[in-house]
């Protein structure tokens, strides 16, 4: 169990991140139109998992915006927003805002991504969604980076996610 806050009170989660250098966990994710998708179905790009609670907060709508710029000077690289909204709203957000270079993915049908992650938030006012968290995969989807933001209310380690795919 990893331990964050939300505004400084302490919040805990169902388990860790993956290791570095392990296999990455397999998921079954709902894309925007309606349709499963796995791990596989990304091959062998180098994948950055944006993993947040709802695309409806001011942070993590950042982040999405901020990788959408940032993944386009990124041969071979991919990344998948990840929450637990309804694939309608995650939808809506990459069309109001532009988003092209983002694949959103939500746990409409199968939360037991989070399980598998360590990221399913145990209590506090959002228990049951994700913690903030990115995860980056090499090409054969082990793991390279981690962060497990631990302010809930902070934007991630840009820089860092990215060089980890250079």
């Amino acid at each position: 169990m990893a331990n964050i806050t939300l505004k400084g009170n302490p919040i805990h989660t169902t388990g860790e991140l993956p290791a570095l250098g392990t296999p990455a966990p397999d998921f079954t994710l709902t894309g925007p139109d309606l349709t499963d998708v796995s791990l596989a179905d990304f091959g062998s790009k180098r994948k950055i998992l944006n993993i947040v609670p709802s695309l409806d907060t001011g942070v993590c709508a950042a982040s999405a915006i901020r990788f959408n710029r940032d993944v386009t000077t990124k041969e071979n690289t991919v990344v998948v927003n990840v929450s637990c909204d309804l694939p309608f709203a995650a939808k809506r957000f990459c069309d109001s805002n532009g988003i092209e270079n983002v694949h959103t993915l939500t746990a409409m049908r199968d939360r037991t991504f989070g399980e598998r992650y360590g990221l399913t938030m145990t209590d506090g006012p959002f228990a049951g969604i994700f913690a903030r968290a990115v995860v980056v995969l090499d090409e054969d989807n082990r793991v390279t980076y981690t962060e497990l933001v631990p302010e809930i209310a902070q934007e991630p380690d840009y820089d860092a996610a990215l060089k980890a795919i250079d």
